[in-house]
């Protein structure tokens, strides 16, 4: 049996957004409704922690009522038959409850609390709410564990380390307009195929490879192109 091509998969908020996840982008997204400035910096926190933690509480609590969908689905699908490493935009847990079990995110996870001194001290929540005076173990105050606009991208170094050994690259409901997670596409290797699933018109001037633009949701588009990439190159 030949060894198994790895493919990576990179999203954003699209694949999030056909199981309601509210986006931030989009027309009627969060940044129309907040101002980034009010609930995304750090100085926000320091100046009105309780509307930010109330900002990300609330986005807890949405994320406990939703499900992951058929584009999720799709790329759990493809470990059946290919090496598979997922890097997603997303804050959401949508990839590991469908079943995704390499799954590296770029802007933190909202599952998860840290130090507001130690953003290696990282602790899990249950439920939705974060008390106002949660602590950590080192006796900070606990912040939510998201990338807030102005801080660094932590994770990132591991994520071009994982598209530079990339086969294959699949990029499902991102516009590929935020930095630096969008120049994850230069670390690939110039022979290596994309895939880009998303309705809008993401930005395709970074990329270099070979690429084919499918104009769908990631619900509609990830199955059906999971199919064809099983059939035509799966292990």
């Amino acid at each position: 049996m030949n060894a198994k091509k790895k493919i990576v998969v990179f999203t954003g908020a699209g694949a999030s957004a056909d199981s309601g996840i509210s986006t931030f982008r989009d027309a009627d997204g969060l940044w129309d409704r907040y101002r980034i400035e009010d609930v995304c910096t750090p100085e926000a926190l320091l100046r009105n922690r309780e509307t930010v933690i109330g900002f990300y509480n609330t986005r807890r609590r949405e994320l406990l009522s939703k499900a992951p969908n058929a584009g999720h689905r799709a790329i759990r699908k493809l470990e059946e038959h290919f090496d598979v490493e997922v890097i997603t935009q997303n804050i959401d847990d949508l990839h590991e409850r469908a079943g995704s079990r390499r799954v590296t995110h770029l802007h933190g996870e909202l599952r998860k609390l840290r130090s507001s001194a130690d953003e290696s001290l990282i602790v899990p929540i249950d439920g939705w709410e974060q008390p106002l005076d949660a602590r950590a173990p080192d006796g900070s105050l606990l912040r939510p564990f998201v990338v807030f606009f102005g801080e660094g991208v932590p994770m990132f170094d591991r994520a071009a380390r994982i598209a530079s050994e990339a086969d294959m690259m699949i990029v499902a409901g991102t516009s590929l307009a935020v930095y630096p997670a969008a120049s994850l596409v230069r670390y690939l290797r110039p022979d290596v195929p994309v895939w880009v699933v998303d309705p809008g018109r993401p930005d395709l001037s970074g990329i270099r490879n070979p690429v084919e633009s499918i104009p769908m949701r990631s619900a509609e588009g990830m199955p059906a192109l999971v199919e064809r990439l099983i059939a035509e190159y799966g292990a």
